[in-house]
């Protein structure tokens, strides 16, 4: 017989699994029907499509359109209904109750604090207004009988000069809700490099951060990252691969820079199906993730951008599980290395696994030994 932790599981298996998201856009993961209705609420009339179903499919088409102008351009939808505290409490609190019921238990959610001034908001009122919609969100997910917890990080955008001051709002920040900080935007001309100052700061205040990198640009942008910047984590880092030669006889060669990821454990952020569209991989069965699994690095799961790739947690697992017959066992490697990459205490991510993770696999497990009981009963009961 095959023990369920040896066989892929069930979707919704996969759904009630306990999940740990590191990698996720605020701005990227709204309902189509909020859009709709905070675009009526704030008389924004540029929306493509103003029928929540329809606009839904216009991100994600645009998103596959291979066009960069076009896949930024579902971010200008985004930002600018979120130029209100209403709105940003609103989305934020919704955030938290959709990855709640999506079996997310821990999630860093980022967004950037400096595309959200428009409507007269301070950086201080945005930050406030967010850590006030995660909390509700947790409230509101209790009440549905789930649990999470939300930790927001502050990103700074690669081509604007305000990281230092975007890195001193985290630090600031740091004991209300914000647990980090991260740049984003297009890695090509705009090199961590040139946001030192920022990082230096956060490196003399004992800060955690994350920086995108290794997704459209290549390994120099993971060297920079690492040995420049001083990196905790990588955004993505999906160009890693670069750094690793297979042989025809399956040996594997790992480059200096694979090598001293893997060795020093640097989490990876992975996101398997955004990597698709950015063109990181052709398929999901063709992923970097499943070598590097394979190879142990620190390999997370995460979702980037929910409504521009159609996705969430449980829909990138259940991606991975056709392609790789992933088992619940590899489930909770992928969850338990994202839990200890989190930017939270120590004793708090090892309470997390241990009480909250391991757990909700292990009961996973077990429903296996009850349908081969029931499965065995039954076949008795007929042969009498």
């Amino acid at each position: 017989m095959t023990s369920q932790t040896h066989s892929v599981p069930t979707a919704d298996q996969i759904r009630r699994a306990p999940k740990v998201l590191l990698h996720d856009h605020l701005d990227g993961g709204l309902r189509p029907g909020t859009i709709v209705e905070l675009a009526r609420e704030q008389g924004y009339e540029n929306l493509p499509e103003t029928e929540p179903d329809k606009l839904g499919v216009w991100f994600r088409e645009a998103a596959d359109s291979g066009s960069l102008e076009r896949y930024l351009e579902t971010f200008a939808h985004t930002c600018a209904v979120m130029q209100t505290r209403e709105a940003l409490f609103r989305v934020a609190a919704e955030c938290a109750v959709d990855l709640a019921e999506d079996g997310v238990v821990y999630a860093e959610v980022r967004y950037a604090p400096e595309q959200h001034l428009e409507g007269g908001l301070t950086l201080e009122e945005v930050v406030e207004a967010v850590n006030a919609g995660f909390r509700e969100g947790e409230r509101r997910a209790r009440e549905n009988g789930h649990r999470i917890r939300v930790g927001a990080l502050l990103t700074a955008m690669r081509h604007a000069a305000r990281s230092l001051e975007i890195a001193e709002l985290a630090n600031a920040y740091r004991d209300s809700g914000v647990v980090g900080f991260d740049i984003a935007g297009a890695e090509a001309g705009y090199p961590p490099t040139r946001h030192l100052d920022a990082f230096e700061y956060l490196k003399r205040e004992n800060n955690h951060f994350t920086i995108h990198a290794g997704e459209a640009f290549g390994l120099p942008s993971i060297w920079q990252a690492l040995q420049w910047c001083g990196a905790d984590r990588l955004g993505h880092g999906v160009r890693i691969i670069d750094d690793i030669e297979v042989a025809d006889d399956g040996s594997v060669k790992l480059g200096r820079l694979a090598a001293y990821v893997r060795d020093k454990r640097i989490p990876l952020e992975m996101c398997p199906s955004s990597n698709l569209q950015t063109g990181a991989a052709a398929s999901i069965g063709e992923h970097p993730i499943g070598l590097l699994r394979t190879l142990h690095f620190r390999a997370t799961v995460n979702t980037d951008n929910r409504l521009m790739s159609g996705t969430s947690m449980s829909r990138e697992f259940e991606l991975l599980t056709e392609a790789f017959d992933y088992t619940l066992d590899d489930m909770q490697w992928f969850t338990v290395n994202a839990m200890k990459s989190a930017f939270i205490p120590f004793d708090e991510r090892l309470a997390m696994i241990n009480e909250v993770i391991k757990p909700g696999y292990a009961e996973l497990r077990s429903e296996w030994l009850f349908q081969q009981t029931a499965t065995t009963s039954g076949s008795s009961r007929t042969e009498g």
